[in-house]
């Protein structure tokens, strides 16, 4: 029998990962409309995603490091073929199909992104310079770029968030910091002229949703409703009003969230944000063990980017900000993202585990 040394996992933090899947399984059939076939679905790609974990984990760090600017390329070049053949559904050119799988290459960025950019700045001294600097921010914007064309928001924030936070960890002078602000700020009038439509409608939303109650505004109008009516302890498993009733859309996937806080009210959704601080907290406690840089930056990203998802998942419900498609990591229904957080989680636990070794 193998123990968790052997097989390199965390105990800790598998332990906080498979209570938020677990959640997110009770939590699916309630919002399906107790649809069994749905929370079988989820647990046979909670069970792929697991496989995926284990073995990223077994993976040793020094090859994770080799690898990652071969990831990153390999990524670029799909992310182009995507804009030429890709598949279009929904309004949006997002996939390849290759005939036997359909799957979406920008997830692939979610992790290429923070390894090449981990990569970059561990080869240099740290703090980086400014030409290192502008090197990350190409890293970052590129397949960020190639994403919002397809168009998808939502996931274009996340990569160049990806990016940022491992280029913060890596110590980025602040002088640094405030010219990339002011650069923002320069181009963000023509940056908001190139979005859709109905993009900029969901950011004007944001400020008051009621402007448009029956469209733009309707999601978070009824989200809003949902957990706001909950009370302290809830309504109760599958008794929400709101989403049993099918006034909440996407009440599986990116509004998740609101049928969880109003079936288990403010008691359990402290719950569920305390679990959440649980695995953040557990992968910043590994990179502050890990004894070289690259292994530091990647698991910190990486764990500040799940904490990133989190923040933005709950903005989005409670109304604080845009709606921009961002799923309840390990809680909403889907299986290309949650392939992407175990692996994710699997490469951290290896290279947590091979830290003495690395060192």
């Amino acid at each position: 029998m193998f123990s968790g040394r052997q097989i390199h996992l965390d105990g800790p933090l598998l332990i906080g990962i498979l209570a938020l899947s677990a959640l997110g399984v009770v939590v699916i059939y309630s919002a399906s409309g107790q649809s069994l076939d749905i929370m079988y679905r989820q647990m046979l790609r909670l069970g792929i995603s697991m496989v995926v974990m284990v073995a990223l984990a077994q993976v040793p760090p020094e090859a994770v490091r080799r690898l990652s600017p071969h990831i990153f390329v390999i990524g670029i070049v799909v992310l182009t073929l995507v804009l030429v053949v890709g598949a279009v559904g929904k309004g949006a050119q997002r996939w390849l199909d290759l005939g036997f799988i359909r799957f979406q290459p920008s997830e692939v960025m979610k992790l290429g992104v923070p390894m090449a950019v981990a990569w970059l700045l561990a080869r240099q001294q740290l703090p980086p310079r400014f030409g290192e600097v502008l090197i990350a921010l190409t890293l970052t914007l590129l397949p960020a770029a190639l994403v919002v064309v397809q168009p998808d928001l939502g996931t274009a924030i996340m990569l160049a968030i990806s990016g940022l936070l491992v280029l913060f960890l890596g110590g980025i002078r602040w002088r640094h910091l405030l010219m990339m602000l002011a650069a923002t700020a320069a181009v963000a009038p023509y940056l908001w002229s190139e979005l859709h439509e109905y993009q900029r409608q969901r950011i004007l939303t944001m400020f008051n949703p009621f402007s448009d109650p029956l469209g733009t505004g309707y999601q978070t109008i009824q989200s809003q409703i949902a957990i706001g009516s909950a009370g302290v302890a809830g309504k109760g498993w599958l008794a929400g009003s709101q989403s049993h009733l099918e006034f909440i859309p996407s009440r599986s996937t990116d509004f998740i969230f609101s049928v969880f806080a109003e079936e288990f009210g403010l008691i359990g959704s402290v719950a569920l944000i305390l679990l959440y601080l649980f695995v953040v907290g557990r992968c910043l406690v590994m990179a502050y063990q890990a004894r070289e840089t690259y292994s530091r930056l990647l698991i910190g990203g990486l764990a500040l980017t799940f904490f990133f998802y989190l923040f933005v998942n709950l903005g989005m419900v409670s109304g604080i900000l845009p709606v921009v498609g961002v799923p309840l990591p390990l809680i909403s229904y889907g299986g290309t993202s949650m392939v992407t957080l175990m692996a994710a989680f699997g490469i951290i636990m290896g290279l947590h585990s091979r830290r003495r070794l690395m060192a």
